[in-house]
């Protein structure tokens, strides 16, 4: 399958939308924790999440551990996108289309928002402890926001210790926990 990122129209469209009234405040967001990801020791660079997606606008907000290669600035998109080429994103468009959901449904997110280099690895739970205060600043940012996509292990762990620390926002949402679309989590012998 091609993925639209491949394309250098369908990106420089994407950057260019960055800050289009649906996505501003989550690219915002992003651009704060860029900010104070590097004042605080160097946590860094958060992707941007691309204007195909619902922003504050959408239903469904979509939780996966961490940012991958393919969103990095300097090897992929620069952009949290179901278009990006990497298996998770196309297995990901695949299952939205299969349940008749478009990327403008939801907002693409993860547990740890920050890049890391190291990705052999799963989040330590100071990590998913880190990722609790960006995701209440994107919940408040989103009042159409129905259902809360936790796909895989560490996502949901991160809505586990959200809800604790904030039972009030947390119930008003349906959160479904699920696997992570990447390779590894599916890998299974049954169909």
């Amino acid at each position: 399958m091609v993925r639209q990122m491949r394309d250098p129209a369908f990106k420089a469209k994407q950057f260019a939308g960055v800050h289009l009234p649906h996505v501003t405040e989550v690219n915002q967001l992003v651009e704060s924790l860029r900010q104070s990801g590097l004042s605080s020791g160097g946590r860094g660079w958060v992707p941007y999440v691309a204007p195909i997606h619902g922003g504050t606008e959408a239903h469904i907000l979509s939780i996966l551990r961490d940012p991958g290669p393919m969103t990095h600035e300097s090897k992929g998109s620069g952009m949290l996108c179901v278009e990006n080429y990497d298996d998770s994103a196309a297995l990901q468009c695949e299952l939205l289309a299969s349940v008749e959901l478009t990327p403008a449904d939801l907002t693409p997110w993860n547990t740890y928002p920050w890049y890391r280099h190291d990705q052999s690895s799963g989040l330590r739970s100071s990590q998913i402890t880190e990722g609790l205060a960006p995701l209440g600043r994107l919940i408040e940012l989103m009042p159409n926001l129905e259902v809360v996509l936790l796909q895989g292990g560490e996502a949901q762990t991160l809505w586990k210790r959200f809800t604790r620390k904030h039972p009030r926002i947390a119930t008003q949402y349906t959160a479904v926990g699920t696997y992570h679309p990447g390779k590894t989590a599916l890998r299974t012998p049954d169909p």
